[in-house]
């Protein structure tokens, strides 16, 4: 749980620096910015960190240039950072359960946010009541002669949200699941109802 929490913390920490970048860049001398201009973030970044100094008089141009190299380093840094809190948590999770990183769309984050979530053996009575904390479990929505179930919009949240990564990248690369949404969507079952249905499954 305290890698997880860093990692979100390391994670909005890096979005905020990079939006930074991208808007120093953007105001940068036309040199600069032709050279950045076909990069991708991350080799922006390996080129700003190897940035040297600027003669340039202009003091605009010498401080933006400082700033661009000394965001870059930042960014640089949080990417070691990141990737050793992913080492961390893969290890973690190989420990106590390494069948959970076999299933299919399931990775080290979403693995070790069921994990905490769970706890520990007797938390929970079954999968149902799992379902219910993860908020995946169906709500009757039924109206006259129309038989429905919608989103459960309680529980937790941070469960929820790595359920549904999970659904979305079975949906994206896992045949029987791709299988599935066909068939459901054929049905005439919306998006959200078949994400719904995966979510719970899951």
């Amino acid at each position: 749980r305290i890698l997880h929490v860093a990692r979100r913390h390391y994670t909005d920490a890096r979005t905020a620096t990079v939006n930074l970048l991208k808007s120093l860049i953007l105001t940068a001398d036309d040199r600069l910015r032709g050279q950045l201009r076909k990069l991708n973030t991350d080799q922006q970044v390996r080129h700003l960190c190897r940035l040297e100094p600027t003669n340039d008089t202009d003091a605009l141009t010498r401080v933006r240039h400082d700033q661009l190299r000394a965001l870059a380093v930042d960014i640089a840094a949080l990417d070691r950072t990141l990737a050793a809190n992913l080492k961390q948590l893969r290890d973690l999770v190989t420990a106590m359960c390494p069948v959970l990183l076999d299933q299919p769309g399931v990775g080290p984050v979403t693995a070790a946010v069921a994990l905490t979530s769970w706890s520990h053996h007797g938390r929970l009575r079954g999968e149902a009541a799992f379902a219910s904390l993860a908020g995946v479990n169906p709500i009757p929505a039924s109206s006259g002669r129309t038989i429905r179930h919608r989103l459960n919009r309680g529980g937790d949240r941070t469960l929820n949200s790595a359920l549904h990564t999970i659904a979305l990248s079975r949906r994206s690369y896992h045949q029987p699941t791709r299988d599935y949404v066909a068939r459901r969507t054929a049905q005439g079952k919306t998006p959200r109802e078949i994400n719904r249905c995966l979510k719970r499954y899951i």
